[in-house]
């Protein structure tokens, strides 16, 4: 059972409205690392947790979340008030309201328009939410890792949005939205690290003989930066990698199981789609050049001609 209560868990103030600031703060209303996929992913985690503490803690934060997407939806529903009623009413000349509307720079004529200045389920872009947004994949040391990440991504966007506005009372609304990412994702590690073993996810181990071994992939300047992510008595560093897999596999052609059918049927068509490499047929991108030759050279002074056959 959810139940609503009519105050907002934090007090929001705004100075003056500003369209194109409230535009942009849909990206923490309907963007993906916002408030509503935050309350979803963790709400469906929630559902599927069989430990009571974590699933306790699931619920906490996910029906905390819906509260943020509150108050961030009022954010952007009061900076959106003035150019709503003036949009609505008609009081200004069209030019006058275009002008209000899209001096900010950015789409904010787009959520004056479509949605009346109330907030929508898109990003600052426009783009509409998605459930792609969620990440779950129902493995607890998995999932508290994206959890914690995803709290990381919205405290960044938070940052971001406060250096947008001088208006003190929109940044102490988003600081306080802010901070909270920092207790759920305390909250997320200590519940990841309560796990014993955590790492690596799941219940397999690797193979031993590949996961302390990094591959130095890639070749050049930058090669003398190592770090702990690639070097120490944890690490077996591999300067020049050479391919594992044995002569002939994974390679298209190496043997596969098939009946005398389907073997008979995958000649035929290998046959029937055979390249011919001795041949040198005219493309349609040398017809265009040749056409081009015409148009400069009208008299076919250069004396280039389609070979035969070619049309």
């Amino acid at each position: 059972m959810f139940s609503h209560n009519k105050r907002l868990q934090y007090t929001v103030r705004v100075s003056e409205t500003n369209p194109g600031l409230a535009n942009l703060m849909l990206e923490q209303f309907g963007g993906p690392q916002g408030e509503l996929a935050a309350a979803t992913r963790y709400f469906t985690q929630a559902i599927g947790e069989d430990d009571p503490g974590r699933k306790d803690m699931l619920f906490d934060i996910s029906t905390e979340e819906l509260s943020h997407l509150e108050v961030i939806g009022t954010i952007v529903a009061m900076l959106n008030k003035g150019a709503k009623g003036q949009l609505a009413e008609g009081v200004d000349s069209e030019a006058e309201i275009y002008r209000k509307i899209t001096g900010a720079g950015n789409d904010s004529h787009i959520t004056q328009v479509l949605y009346g200045g109330g907030p929508p389920l898109v990003n600052s872009a426009g783009v509409p939410w998605t459930a792609a947004y969620i990440d779950t994949i129902g493995e607890p040391t998995a999932d508290l890792r994206s959890n914690i990440a995803a709290e990381a991504r919205a405290k960044i966007v938070y940052e971001r949005l406060i250096n947008l506005t001088d208006d003190p009372g929109v940044k102490d609304a988003l600081t306080f939205l802010m901070t909270r990412e920092i207790a759920h994702q305390k909250s997320f590690e200590k519940a990841l690290y309560a796990i014993e073993p955590n790492f690596p996810p799941g219940k397999l181990p690797g193979k031993p003989e590949f996961t302390s071994v990094y591959f130095n992939m890639s070749k050049g300047e930058g090669d003398a930066f190592r770090g702990p992510w690639n070097q120490g008595e944890r690490w077996e560093f591999v300067e020049n990698p050479e391919p594992m897999a044995e002569a002939g596999s994974n390679s298209g052609d190496s043997p596969v199981g098939m009946s005398s059918t389907e073997k008979a049927t995958v000649e035929t068509m290998a046959a029937r789609t055979m390249s011919d490499p001795q041949a040198d047929p005219l493309t349609g991108a040398e017809l265009g050049m040749l056409d081009q030759d015409t148009i400069n050279d009208p008299a076919g002074t250069t004396g280039k001609k389609a070979p035969p056959g070619s049309f």
